[in-house]
């Protein structure tokens, strides 16, 4: 409530949870009842974290006729208040996860998922360091075919990629500028921003932090702050995977480190090599790869980006400071030693993709796995095992998974196939032009 007292000018609080596929759903409520709902929280169906990417529920789910559509408990989470910056009337945010009735977390929850693999790593005395990179596209997506929007500046469109140009951050210095205020107001660690290689293409780098969480929750309101901001300077901000066939897409690349109880990093050898834990962390995140390809490409157009020679991973291996491979150990001096994983698009869900890739990695360690070989040169013209190539593969692939098994409850793997084999069904009767608009704003 301090934060309310602070800011009376907010008159309304949007409260909201992350669903399945990191949609934002919730309730408007006036500022007035917000003791009421910090004390009690708020219910939503158990079955709303759990609807397809039209917000549909999932038919045939079990969460909604055969136990008739029963209610969960939504409650804080310890972010507490946060501004909207990019809505016009002063609002305040209350991020929510959900629980049971009786106070049991709801295994259903995204943010559930990951509280639970954050756990298991306290119960072996690690914490891990988490950052993550998000790369989006500004488009001017206002007539029928999507461009790069005009410089607020100059008025003028650019149509070519600029990888690290000063001239294209500078064309949307108004919208940048804008973007890091709000990161500041809601305490989002916004870091380095550069230009990528698709026509207005743009990476920020999110500072790293030693609680998942955390991290997770920052990367989930980035993307929404990104796509608020977009619309108000009169663009899209969009995370789709690969909104343009002929440019790369967009991806989310994850930068993990792991502390033991004295603080010191497990990955640190004094050397450029690294640790034997590294290397288990590194076989474990291999060897989890294909199964938890759907929660790095979650939707038919991830496909489109996970392709050769288009920036994105397509096979299953490691190398050092490599950024053609799926995992790669970037140079740094030894305490900051790390591992990058870089299959994950825009277009995913944070909360279960920190997820995989922590469960993975200490599946990894736990049970002393042996990496294979990095490789030196161009991942494309190694012979390594594949990624699924399509999105019926990787559906199968995690369904099937032991790996995804010992990260997930059963019940969120259930609920999330169910889900994707839904919009396997219907995305088949869209055209291209409605699968751009379904995706654009949506992920």
């Amino acid at each position: 409530m301090n934060w309310l007292k602070e800011h009376p000018e907010v008159k309304t609080i949007r409260v909201a949870a992350a669903d399945l596929n990191g949609v934002a759903r919730g309730k408007r409520i006036p500022a007035r009842y917000a003791g009421k709902l910090l004390e009690e929280g708020t219910k939503f169906p158990f079955s709303v974290l759990n609807l397809d990417i039209w917000g549909e529920d999932v038919e045939d789910s079990p969460l909604v006729f055969q136990i008739g559509d029963p209610d969960g408990l939504l409650l804080p989470t310890e972010r507490g208040f946060l501004p909207m910056p990019w809505l016009d009337a002063p609002t305040a945010l209350l991020p929510l996860w959900m629980f049971h009735l009786d106070g049991r977390p709801y295994e259903g929850d995204p943010r559930q998922a990951l509280a639970r693999v954050v756990e298991r790593y306290k119960e072996a005395g690690l914490t891990p360091v988490v950052a993550t990179e998000l790369e989006f596209f500004l488009i001017d997506d206002s007539g029928r075919q999507l461009r790069v929007p005009p410089s607020p500046r100059s008025g003028k469109r650019r149509t070519g990629g600029e990888v690290l140009s000063l001239r294209a951050l500078d064309a949307f210095d108004q919208f940048f500028t804008t973007l890091y205020d709000a990161c500041e107001a809601m305490d989002i660690p916004a870091d380095t921003a550069i230009s990528e290689a698709g026509p207005g293409q743009f990476e920020i780098n999110l500072m790293h932090q030693p609680d998942p969480l955390k991290a997770a929750d920052d990367t989930w309101f980035f993307k929404m702050l990104v796509k608020g901001i977009a619309r108000q300077y009169g663009f899209a901000g969009s995370f789709m995977a690969k909104p343009y066939e002929t440019f790369s897409g967009n991806g989310m690349h994850m930068h993990f480190s792991i502390l033991d109880r004295s603080g010191r990093n497990i990955f640190d050898n004094g050397g450029d090599e690294g640790t034997e834990q590294l290397r288990h962390a590194v076989a474990g995140c291999l060897r989890a790869m294909s199964g938890s390809t759907l929660l790095f490409a979650p939707h038919e157009n991830s496909y489109d980006r996970l392709v050769p020679n288009a920036h994105a991973p397509t096979g299953i291996g490691w190398a050092y400071e490599n950024r053609t491979a799926a995992i790669r150990i970037p140079s740094s001096s030894p305490k900051a030693r790390r591992i990058e994983h870089r299959v994950a698009g825009g277009d995913v869900n944070p909360y279960l993709t920190v997820a995989a890739i922590l469960g993975a990695a200490l599946n990894g360690i736990l049970d002393k796995l042996e990496a294979p070989a990095p490789f030196k040169g161009n991942a494309y013209d190694q012979k390594l095992d594949q990624l699924p190539g399509t999105w019926g593969e990787a559906i199968d692939a995690f369904h099937g998974c032991p790996e995804m098994r010992r990260i997930f409850p059963s019940h969120l793997i259930e609920n999330f196939v169910m889900t994707k084999r839904q919009e396997l069904h219907y995305m088949a009767e869209l055209s291209d032009e409605e699968t751009v608009e379904l995706y654009l704003d949506t992920v």
